[in-house]
């Protein structure tokens, strides 16, 4: 198993080497990448503060690293993709030079093997980088030995049933892409590589982490505004997308909201379960 897992983690990071370069570009910087970030940011804001210590599983280019230094948060942050942290260190030295930051080559099935990590306030895993892990129960086991009780964790996964998406692709007559996340598992594929992305529901999340970790509390992410792929369409129409995230404000606690978007996050919190 742990044999598969690695070769599920060096897949998904050549996969995401692909596209280091124009991350930002593609994501980061458009308009539903801000929006959808924005949320995550929000709680970061909430949960962590000046002085805390924060283990960051999937950094990609570095962006919630470099927004958590600002804050006086000191930062372990990891990606499997050797080519995100080449960009994310490119970004530290330029933008915020004085940050607390290391960032690691290190893929999360891999994390016990962080020797010397020491012990850490929380952490996060931003923008379904969960969502490409084989086993989030061995996860949920390593992460356990690298929290304090009491710490806490935000996760942010893909969701099973995006709600925009399957409309979306029911409307441009492409079932198969419309229902690719409700069977629980699908095959993505980036450049030449492929790699598998599951879509836990909440309850499967909450299930998974416990002992270790407690569930307290899901929002959804993108419920009436769109995915990142109708970017194009948002451009043209941008006070309709700040119209739909005053929606998503209200809405995105409900019961079934917050597992429709294109997104969910979740807070978790360390008990003293050993």
């Amino acid at each position: 198993m742990k044999a598969c897992a690695t070769t599920a983690a060096n897949q998904a990071g050549a996969a995401f080497d692909s596209i280091a370069e124009q991350y930002d570009e593609l994501f980061t910087r458009s308009l539903i990448g801000r929006a959808q970030r924005g949320v995550v940011w929000d709680a970061l804001r909430q949960t962590f503060h000046c002085g805390d210590r924060l283990l960051e599983l999937n950094c990609g280019t570095g962006e919630d690293a470099l927004f958590l230094a600002r804050m006086g948060v000191s930062v372990v942050a990891c990606d499997a993709s050797e080519s995100m942290i080449a960009v994310a260190t490119r970004r530290m030295a330029r933008e915020v030079p004085a940050a607390q930051i290391r960032f690691k080559v290190h893929a999360t099935e891999d994390i016990a093997e962080m020797k010397g990590a020491g012990i850490f306030d929380g952490v996060l895993s931003n923008f379904s980088g969960l969502n490409c892990v084989r086993d989030l129960g061995d996860v949920a086991r390593q992460l356990g030995t690298f929290v304090r009780p009491g710490g806490q964790m935000l996760l942010c996964l893909s969701t099973r049933i995006c709600l925009w998406e399957t409309l979306w692709y029911l409307a441009h007559a492409e079932p198969k892409r419309a229902f690719r996340r409700w069977k629980g598992y699908s095959v993505a594929g980036l450049g030449n590589s492929s790699f598998r992305v599951q879509y836990p529901t909440m309850r499967e999340i909450g299930r998974v982490f416990c002992p270790f970790f407690q569930l307290r509390f899901c929002r959804g992410i993108g419920v009436t505004a769109p995915p990142s792929y109708v970017e194009h369409v948002v451009r043209r129409h941008a006070t309709l997308l700040r119209r739909l995230q005053a929606i998503d404000r209200v809405i995105s606690t409900w019961p079934i909201c917050r597992e429709i978007g294109d997104h969910m996050l979740l807070a978790l919190e360390r008990t003293n379960e050993s």
